[in-house]
């Protein structure tokens, strides 16, 4: 019997899972993961939880009410500021392929201390990331079903996807990795069918409206709206990262992972841009978008261009990018608590690092990565503003996780580190690292800048107070707690070069230093 090289679970490389777990047994680790995950299935992870239809029709309205049509530079732009990003995060988890993604990378580059917080800001970052993507889908939901989509009727239907992806996610890593190809096909097709349609049948502008401000900055610079509208960009271009998180159920991780992650870039980017230049041009009317009498202009050009039905129909597909959104980030989450419970880092680690042996999955670990979301979506009812809200502390959150693993790298870098994964930089390493840095902490600055004066100022300073707030907490509890202490695994040991597969070639076991 053969097998189609596009099957997510179909391995059509030579065996090498003896050679995989020996080197995660060279990191410490013994994997209670199956390896039933190979290239097109971690890609298709790191598509859908990257999501290009989620992240634009939840922000294309706002962003587009913002800066104009020229808000799709931002796009390009958080694409690749987000692909240096990703070839740092390649040559990590190339050396280092183990379940947990930016804890246990921070933990080898850097230390114990660093790599807790940083597992702590990624864990919380994470969590609100699925309750985003999942209040976001609830208007969709209302319009599908054809009932009002009332504040009630999006925190339900919500809290509905999530129990949803918690089912799906305790079948196990083959069935994960065969939704999410499922979604991955789903979503693109359907970008491309939608795209095309609208541009066939509803083009209202020419290609040179991409490039008109059209006076939404008033008699001031350009430059503050094109930012704000930015978080459209920045809100798209993190998932690649998920494909590391699940490096212990992948197959040959270290040549397939960074590939993954740039093919999420890749081709996520390009669908993200195609879909938004679509419903830009489709748009009937910008004033009436600038004028806020069309604040739902991604269901206007959907409904103008397919009718009542189709525009239906075409929801549908909307919502299958949704679930097999929260699938993914559900997956990345819990495989991120369970390492961090393994290494008996956090309260409830005994409980957290439990194995279904039945499933392969983390049972008690997507219990809680299901949980944390419910809270904040049903505590977002005190907002009238939440899903924007939610979103940019969530956006936040992970840059500056990334930004605390881009800056652990640079670190060891510049202590004499050099990757001996089998996917490196070379000389390029260096300059890569420090402009994926620098992007970070631009885009970081970008989302935490106060731009409602007329607001109260802690709500103006909304992003930045939860951002503190989650790091005091961590702080806190790190100094207090000592949870980093918990364990005696490797740490602050990238100067040690381990060779990747040592069945080809020997190796020695690291040496573990304080």
């Amino acid at each position: 019997m053969t097998t189609s090289p596009l099957d997510p679970t179909a391995s059509h490389e030579p065996a090498s899972h003896t050679a995989d777990d020996a080197h995660l047994a060279s990191l410490g680790y013994t994997s209670d993961f199956k390896r039933d995950m190979n290239f097109w299935g971690n890609f298709a992870l790191g598509f859908t939880y990257l999501s290009p239809v989620v992240g634009v029709y939840s922000l294309f309205g706002t962003s587009l009410a913002q800066g104009g049509p020229p808000m799709i530079w931002a796009i390009v732009l958080a694409a690749l500021g987000q692909l240096l990003v990703a070839l740092v995060f390649g040559e990590v988890v190339a050396q280092y392929p183990v379940a947990g993604g930016v804890y246990p990378w921070a933990r080898r580059l850097w230390g114990r201390r660093w790599a807790w917080m940083t597992g702590w800001v990624y864990m919380i970052a994470l969590t609100v990331t699925i309750a985003a993507v999942s209040y976001g889908a609830g208007p969709f939901v209302a319009i599908v079903l054809g009932i009002d989509g009332t504040t009630a009727v999006t925190v339900w239907c919500a809290i509905g996807l999530i129990v949803l992806t918690t089912l799906l996610n305790l079948g196990g890593t083959r069935l994960l990795a065969r939704i999410a190809f499922f979604g991955f096909a789903a979503e693109l097709v359907g970008a491309l069918v939608v795209g095309i349609w609208v541009l066939l049948t509803e083009r209202h502008h020419s290609v040179g409206a991409l490039f008109d401000t059209y006076d939404v900055q008033g008699d001031g610079s350009y430059f503050p709206a094109f930012a704000a509208a930015a978080l459209i960009g920045l809100y798209l271009f993190y998932g690649f990262e998920a494909c590391g998180d699940v490096a212990e159920e992948v197959k040959d991780p270290g040549r397939q992972i960074p590939k993954a992650m740039r093919m999420t870039i890749y081709i996520g980017g390009a669908a993200a841009f195609f879909i938004t230049f679509a419903l830009i041009l489709g748009v009937p009317s910008f004033a009436a978008v600038f004028a806020e009498q069309d604040t739902d202009p991604v269901s206007t050009v959907l409904e103008n261009a397919f009718g009542s039905v189709g525009f239906r129909i075409v929801l549908v597909i909307v919502l299958i990018s949704f679930l097999s959104c929260v699938l993914s980030l559900q997956a990345a989450a819990s495989r991120m608590i369970y390492a961090y419970a393994r290494d008996d880092m956090m309260p409830g680690s005994a409980l957290l690092k439990r194995f279904s042996s039945a499933r392969h999955v983390p049972p008690y670990a997507l219990s809680l990565a299901a949980l944390i979301p419910i809270v904040i979506i049903l505590g977002s009812q005190v907002s009238d503003n939440a899903l924007i809200r939610i979103i940019s502390f969530a956006s936040f959150g992970i840059y500056l996780a990334f930004m605390m693993v881009v800056a652990a790298a640079l670190r060891a870098r510049l202590k004499g580190w050099k990757p001996s994964g089998t996917f490196t930089l070379g000389r390029w390493g260096l300059l890569v690292t420090i402009a994926a840095l620098a992007y970070q902490l631009m885009a970081s600055l970008n989302m935490i800048w106060p731009r409602t004066p007329d607001v109260p100022w802690y709500d103006n300073w909304i992003v930045a107070l939860g951002a503190a707030i989650v790091l005091g907490v961590g702080l806190v509890y790190m100094l207090l707690a000592r949870p980093y202490r918990h364990s005696d695994a490797a740490h602050g040991d990238a100067l040690n070069i381990v060779t990747p597969y040592p069945g080809e070639s020997g190796f020695d076991r690291l040496n573990q230093r304080d």
